[in-house]
């Protein structure tokens, strides 16, 4: 499979913080409490998620700081980990107050973001899950941690009635990132070549890759899906 070109998008990420905050600066303590698309979230829930997230990244990656796994052995206890991860920190983080969240998100953010652009975009990186399990270019973890916040805020907005973010210099990077990812995971599970095309239905903002039956990379026959618009937390 050709290589991809690389996807930057460190130069975009304060822009998106930016947003979120004059967003979340703004929310009255009823929209706050508003659910969102990611399940049993609030809004406020979703924000101690990007909280978390870039502590997260702070720790695990910039540190080095790391918690036992060692029972991880299969994808499917990846995602309870982390589904426990993400649920353990909302849980003991929804006493504070969303002024002090706010306060937490302009002190993380610009760390995290000093953080990515002081790695060298085009040195191997770690494996990105969806794209498969070998390590990825920088770029391609860094376009990931993108994603997790341009979607994560856009699910704020859309609980809150707030203008989406659909210009294309900050949402086209984060449809860039899944089709990369895609082209990825089919290349490694040896389907490259074996799939007709990747479309993004806008309106139910769905990616659908349709490829023969028998294909052996489909879980349904002539079809294969992913990322609608109201995916779990984990998967987000």
């Amino acid at each position: 499979m050709k290589a991809p070109e690389p996807i930057l998008t460190t130069d975009l990420s304060p822009e998106l913080r930016q947003h979120l905050l004059s967003m979340l600066n703004g929310l009255t303590p009823d929209e706050w409490l508003l659910p969102t698309p990611a399940r049993d979230w609030t809004v406020k829930d979703a924000a101690l998620h990007l909280v978390g997230g870039d502590i997260g990244v702070l720790s695990r990656k910039r540190d080095g700081h790391s918690l036992p796994n060692d029972s991880i052995s299969n994808w499917h206890e990846l995602v309870a980990f982390i589904n426990g991860l993400n649920r353990t920190w909302v849980e003991a983080t929804r006493r504070m107050s969303s002024r002090v969240l706010c306060d937490l998100l302009a002190h993380t953010g610009p760390r995290a973001e000093a953080y990515f652009m002081s790695l060298d975009p085009f040195a191997p990186g770690d494996s990105v899950e969806w794209a498969g399990p070998e390590p990825q270019p920088q770029w391609l973890d860094i376009a990931r941690e993108y994603t997790e916040r341009w979607h994560h805020q856009q699910q704020i907005r859309d609980a809150t009635g707030r203008p989406a973010l659909y210009e294309p210099r900050l949402s086209a990077p984060v449809l860039d990132t899944f089709r990369v990812g895609t082209a990825t995971h089919f290349s490694q599970c040896g389907c490259a070549g074996r799939h007709d095309r990747a479309t993004y239905d806008y309106w139910r903002r769905r990616w659908r890759v349709r490829s023969p039956p028998g294909a052996g990379c489909v879980g349904t026959p002539g079809r294969w899906e992913f990322g609608g618009h109201r995916a779990s937390p984990a998967k987000g």
